[in-house]
Order: structure tokens, then C-alpha cells, then sequence
């Protein structure tokens, strides 16, 4: 028994050690408000929490999310906010090398890949409920949208009206095409509420989650 019993400390603590040098992970939740995060500030604190949860809180974490030229401030690229990469997720395995290899039909981003920070896959297209649905407000590239038609729910801040790019994290949709397939930027977000609340992002197969990754 006591030898069991060191097996399952000796799993845990590789588990432990694995996750602290994790530096990708999709959310396993979001704030339940639907698209409002609370703005970029508020979305990177949630990053920082559930990696702290995770065992990789000593690393800077950041929400891939771009925001729109809004007021006065300038668009912000969820490429340009990450790091410079690589990145693993929980379980060691790498899904980019760098930005460009992100951003570029290498990545190895998969339902089997894009883990939440606790090693757990994500519900994908085929599961039930599906939260394939990622939020990144983003082109293919990376980077934001040009200002005028909102593709970020008023730049992280809506839960009523507007829209948000998605992404797929388990690269599958209604078609055979290259945007169901993007890891993201899919299709704009839609609902009865207006495409911002949770209810709207739930009813399209999606959660409210969103990629984040570490910048060191």
C-alpha cells in the first residue's frame, strides 16, 4: 500500500512540476458575463488567477484578445500582446514555436491540445454542451479588425448587443472550409440577447472562454 500510495505522490508531483512549465492554456471558465471581461485588464487577471490555480502563477499571462480603435485609443493585435513563444500547454506539449508558426497552418493547436489549465480538454463541436467557441476578436493573423463594425463586444466590455469573433479550438464547424477550421477567427458571435451575453455565446457553442499565454 505504501508503495501505491508513493506511485500517486510521485504522479502528482510530475503533474505539478509539468503544469509550472506550462505557458498555454485555454480558460476552463470565463466571468459568466458572457463577453464582458472587463476589458483586456480584466481578461489578463483572469489569466494570472486560473494560471496561479494551475501551478504556473510565477509566469506574466496575458489574454489572446485584440481590441478595436475605439475613442481616441488604438486597435491592440492579440499577436503583438503573447510573448515571444514557444508555448506548451499542460502537459508539456508544444502548440507554436513562435508567433509566425501560431499564426501559420503549423500550430498544433486541437481539441486534444488547447487544455485548460488544469490538463482538461475542452468540449468541443461533437460534445454536449459544445464550447468550441473561443473569443479572440481577431483576423487570422492576429490582428484586430479595423474600426467601425464591432468584432470584440464593444472591446471586451458588452454583454448585450454587438459581436465577437471566435475561434474553434477543436478546428471544427458547419463546413469544410478554412474558417471552421480556424483555431481563431471562425465566425462573429450571435444570439437572441444581441451576441454578447452568455446566453448568446452558449447558444452558438460557445462559453465565454478564451485563449491565454505567458509573455516569459
Amino acid at each position: 500500500m505504501l508503495s501505491v500510495a508513493l506511485l500517486a505522490l510521485g504522479a502528482g508531483a510530475a503533474v505539478q512540476a509539468q503544469q509550472a512549465t506550462m505557458t498555454f492554456f485555454l480558460t476552463s471558465a470565463g466571468p459568466g458575463k458572457g463577453a464582458d471581461l472587463g476589458g483586456l485588464e480584466g481578461a489578463d487577471r483572469l489569466c494570472q488567477q486560473l494560471a496561479q490555480a494551475g501551478g504556473a502563477g510565477g509566469k506574466t499571462w496575458r489574454a489572446y484578445l485584440s481590441t478595436q480603435a475605439s475613442g481616441g485609443a488604438q486597435a491592440v493585435n492579440a499577436r503583438d500582446r503573447i510573448g515571444t513563444g514557444p508555448w506548451k500547454n499542460a502537459k508539456g506539449e508544444t502548440i507554436a514555436q513562435n508567433v509566425d508558426d501560431l499564426h501559420s497552418a503549423n500550430n498544433k493547436i486541437s481539441k486534444q491540445t488547447a487544455l485548460s489549465e488544469k490538463g482538461e480538454m475542452i468540449n468541443g463541436r461533437t460534445d454536449t454542451p459544445n464550447r468550441h467557441d473561443v473569443l479572440t476578436g481577431s483576423q487570422p493573423d492576429g490582428r484586430a479588425f479595423p474600426a467601425g463594425e464591432d468584432r470584440t463586444c464593444g472591446n471586451w466590455t458588452k454583454s448585450g448587443a454587438g459581436a465577437a469573433m471566435v475561434g474553434h479550438h477543436d478546428r471544427q464547424g458547419l463546413r469544410d472550409d478554412d474558417a471552421s477550421k480556424s483555431w481563431n477567427s471562425s465566425h462573429p458571435s450571435r444570439g437572441p440577447d444581441g451576441g454578447c451575453s452568455q446566453a448568446d455565446l452558449k447558444s452558438t457553442g460557445g462559453d465565454g472562454l478564451f485563449y491565454c499565454f505567458a509573455t516569459n
